[in-house]
């Protein structure tokens, strides 16, 4: 049979393979040497085909597509340093728990490492970076490699989104000539011939014996707190809730959680702990004796602190997907259990506690701490923590809000409050760059709409390419850019009290007029006068199509002097309250 009959035949059963599993997302980068695979794809009725030229914008685009569908995306490259710019994206798929398919197209075995043009050693290309890499065999068509390429398809798709969930990298040598024999009946919509592999992938948890000794335990203490991290599963809100309102424990609820926004009871969840635990009073008066753990780690660094100085606490870790997420090595129980199974079969085993004395601690606390939320939410200037603050009351219903990583995610953290409008939350906090947010803000609207991104303008710059995805595809996304001339978490970073170069090496201020780069991309750019402009235009932000960037220009030093005033004002009622309690 010939080179081109048998590239074809090779290719169809590993994408139609591909489609089985449910992959039909492929975000291709143009490129010679991935031109059969391209091509078969692009034939097959049921994958959806984006185009992203740019592979480290196209690697982040697929992973805000994963992000918003809780699927995974398949991403496609020639030879050469176009699959060395997936690296970041994979790195943080890797870390954040995200399932991507890598396909990277190479030159045949006789010409690597002889000097070929375009040829790069694309063999474990990204180390551990990747759950699983597999240089592929050249195409045939015999039945034995027919059927390879099948299983490698199927084994391939389940690595991925086996918990817990990742990229995988499969390297396709080609041969030339690199066309595919097309005949408009390629795929013919025909049962999928049986004896090919099916992967069913179930979920961990424990034994019963296991479930009552846990129960045993939490129900033997009276002060115990829930801190739920960054977590994807859409039944773990109701689950952890019901068992909070059993145990009477409050829930520290990172903007990541899902749980401060919702249908689900909000009458247990602490949001404004990131401020009150930079107060000593505060934490002495809330020590724990027993933690709960679901998710990635917090977002909050007062928060982290908190947890490692209650190294006497019992530290119970709860990861359906079998990792080790504690950076502090401060868990005294690791368990491998889905966490919705674990709340309700903890639940089943727990009586409501009558005694609530400790959960009414924390939720004074909190409540407290968001009474005197008035010097940020007063704010006549334009501020990042007032635009935080009041971001919940400006975002429709059922929104999509992606945060950029630095100051925005943390003022999230520290002035989104608890609201039933069922915003979900996205950021990229497995590796915390912000390399491709954009992209991935883009990727994740294809399928979350509405859907409003807030970052910084370095953020925004370092991605300004991204856009391009909005202008070819017609995305309609909403961008909110905080600009303050520069990196604006470094004035909370020691790094400030040096200030011979401080602006030099950590300011960084670029002084760049966005709108330029904005209409290149046929995208419509207002800046912000003041908090009424900003309300006038978020109330029909909805209705808007198309790209749509909004400048919020801030100030640097008065941000910070706005943070740590509400901090120093906190601290003291606060260490007023806890005194006058005893």
């Amino acid at each position: 049979m010939s080179h081109q009959a048998s590239l074809t035949a090779y290719l169809v059963a590993f994408v139609a393979e591909l489609v089985q599993t449910g992959i039909t997302d492929v975000v291709v980068s143009p490129g010679s040497r991935s031109t059969p695979m391209a091509m078969v794809m692009a034939e097959h009725p049921d994958m959806n085909i984006h185009i992203h030229v740019d592979e480290r914008s196209a690697a982040f685009f697929a992973l805000g597509i994963a992000k918003a569908t809780n699927k995974p995306v398949a991403i496609l490259c020639t030879s050469g340093t176009a699959a060395a710019n997936y690296f970041p994206a994979i790195v943080e798929a890797r870390y954040s728990r995200v399932p991507l398919l890598v396909l990277t197209a190479d030159r045949p075995h006789e010409l690597r490492d002889v000097g070929a043009p375009q040829a790069i050693d694309q063999i474990h290309l990204y180390g551990h970076h990747v759950k699983w890499f597999a240089d592929m065999a050249l195409p045939d068509n015999s039945k034995d490699v027919i059927r390879y390429a099948r299983t490698v398809s199927a084994r391939a798709a389940a690595i991925a989104t086996a918990a817990p969930a990742g990229p995988v990298h499969l390297n396709f040598p080609f041969r030339e000539p690199l066309i595919p024999k097309l005949d408009g009946k390629t795929f013919q919509l025909e049962e999928r011939p049986k004896g090919y592999v099916h992967v069913r992938n179930g979920e961990l948890t424990i034994g019963e014996d296991e479930f009552k000794e846990i129960s045993l335990k939490l129900n033997s203490y009276k002060n115990g707190i829930i801190v739920c991290g960054n977590i994807g599963d859409e039944q773990f809100a109701q689950a952890v809730t019901d068992l909070s309102a059993a145990l009477r424990f409050p829930i520290l609820a990172d903007p990541l959680s899902q749980l401060r926004s919702g249908e689900h009871s909000l009458e247990n969840i602490v949001e404004a702990y990131d401020t009150f635990l930079r107060n000593e009073d505060a934490k002495v008066y809330l020590k724990p004796d027993v933690i709960v753990r679901f998710g990635a780690m917090p977002v909050s660094k007062a928060l982290t602190i908190f947890l490692k100085e209650n190294h006497q606490a019992d530290q119970l870790v709860i990861d359906g997907a079998g990792g080790w997420r504690d950076p502090a090595s401060l868990s005294t129980e690791m368990i491998y259990c889905n966490e919705s199974i674990f709340c309700e079969r903890l639940l089943a085993l727990t009586e409501k506690r009558e005694s609530a004395e400790y959960l009414e601690k924390w939720l004074e606390v909190n409540n407290l701490t968001k009474a005197n939320m008035a010097l940020i939410k007063d704010s006549q200037k334009l501020s990042e923590g007032r635009l935080f603050y009041q971001i919940a009351d400006l975002l429709p219903e059922g929104a999509t809000l992606f945060v950029g990583n630095s100051m925005p995610i943390r003022d999230l953290d520290s002035f989104f409050l608890n609201n039933q409008k069922s915003i979900k939350v996205i950021a990229n906090r497995g590796a915390n760059g912000i390399d491709g947010t954009v992209s991935a803000a883009l990727g994740a609207a294809l399928y979350s709409q509405p859907l409003y991104l807030v970052l910084g303008d370095l953020t925004f710059f370092h991605d300004l390419n991204g856009l391009v995805a909005a202008k070819l595809y017609g995305i309609d996304i909403q961008i909110i850019v905080v600009n303050n001339n520069g990196g604006g978490i470094f004035s909370f970073l020691p790094q400030s009290e040096h200030p011979k170069n401080f602006e030099l090496l950590f300011g960084t201020p670029l002084n760049l007029e966005f709108e330029h780069a904005v209409r290149m991309f046929n995208g419509n750019f207002t800046k912000v006068k003041d908090w009424e402009h900003l309300s006038e235009l978020m109330n029909h932000s909805a209705e808007v199509k198309g790209l749509n960037v909004y400048e919020v220009v801030t100030n640097r030093e008065s941000n910070l002097t706005e943070h740590r005033e509400f901090w120093r004002i906190v601290s003291q009622e606060i260490s007023n309250y806890v005194k006058g309690t005893h």
